[in-house]
């Protein structure tokens, strides 16, 4: 007897009805209908690789091959292009050269908020494919150790590759970094209290990279692979905070809108340290924001959970979430 064949699941064009249910509770109604308009697929942005150029240098190359940009007002060095295709950036030789990185803006925000410094010890326990660990080896000027780790095996050797390009595995004088590919719990082990700084942007949902049209993007989303993310999340974040050295600084950051992925997961975190943790206020002049989720499903959150930050989503900019924490003796 033949076996019957699996059913393919058939995809929706629309953005799911509960998700868009949920996303007005998020935004407010008065912001709705705008932030819905924002799932599209986003312009090419790209910041430069100062580990291997310069922002003097970059500009004249895009110059001279007739690419045209917009500074981003908040962040020097990173760029939207205006007039030309991903591709066409993509095959320019000061890209294949790892003299630029093309990433989300929104993604450029974590290590901003986090701001590393030469000579620190710093985390990135989620770290593939490497856009944040590689601006972060830019601020830190390759003086001082970075630890780059991503469980995931296909993940992990795309970060390899991206440092190899950009030129952070490339040896210096005072520079320590290296690659794990290890459970966060178990790196979090040989490293008890050990590092200044700790960047988490976590495994999620991806919602803010939704693009309404392109059903793959958000085909497969539900209420249950939400919760699903969460005990993960929360896992990581634990780890991340016990290889935290007292007086040092975690980040913690997602590219989703869901509260259960965001603000719940820093409320359960202070509930859990209490006094040991302070959330430090996070604003970026220039980025339009949203006021932070306090109140979800019957439940009041931390109050320290007000401090943290909400990206709002706009034409150029993900939605996107992050939260700083000073991690007290």
């Amino acid at each position: 007897m033949a076996k019957k064949k699996k059913k393919k699941k058939v995809l929706g064009k629309n953005l799911p009805e509960k998700f868009l249910e949920r996303t007005e509770i998020i935004v407010g109604k008065s912001k709705f209908e705008m932030v819905r308009k924002t799932f599209v697929d986003k312009p090419t942005t790209f910041r430069v690789n100062t580990l291997k150029s310069s922002i003097e240098e970059v500009q004249r190359l895009l110059a001279e091959k007739g690419f045209k940009v917009k500074q981003v007002p908040w962040l020097k060095g990173a760029y939207i292009l205006q007039n030309r295709s991903k591709r066409e950036l993509t095959t320019a030789d000061f890209y294949l050269e790892g003299k630029i990185y093309v990433q989300s803006l929104a993604s450029m925000v974590p290590p901003l908020v986090l701001d590393p410094q030469p000579g620190e010890k710093v985390l990135d326990l989620t770290a593939a494919p490497g856009s944040k660990t590689s601006q972060m080896a830019g601020m830190m000027q390759k003086k001082g150790e970075l630890v780059a780790n991503d469980l995931n095996k296909v993940r992990f050797f795309r970060l390899k590759a991206n440092m190899e390009l950009l030129g952070v595995d490339i040896p210096a004088d005072d520079w320590e970094f290296s690659l794990r590919m290890e459970d966060g719990s178990a790196l979090a082990q040989e490293y008890p209290e050990y590092f200044d700084k700790v960047l988490l942007d976590v495994p999620c949902s991806g919602e803010a990279r939704f693009i309404e049209g392109y059903p793959k993007s958000y085909g497969y989303w539900s209420e249950k692979k939400i919760k699903n993310l969460e005990y993960r999340q929360h896992k990581i974040l634990m780890a991340g905070w016990s290889a935290l050295a007292p007086g040092g600084y975690l980040v913690y950051s997602t590219c989703t809108m869901a509260p259960e992925e965001n603000e719940m997961r820093i409320s359960k975190l202070l509930e859990r340290v209490g006094e040991h943790a302070k959330v430090v206020e996070v604003k970026v002049s220039g980025l339009k924001t949203l006021s932070p989720i306090m109140h979800w499903r019957e439940r009041d959150l931390h109050p320290d959970v007000a401090k943290t930050l909400r990206i709002l989503p706009t034409m150029e900019v993900e939605g996107f979430y992050t939260a700083k924490i000073q991690k007290l003796a």
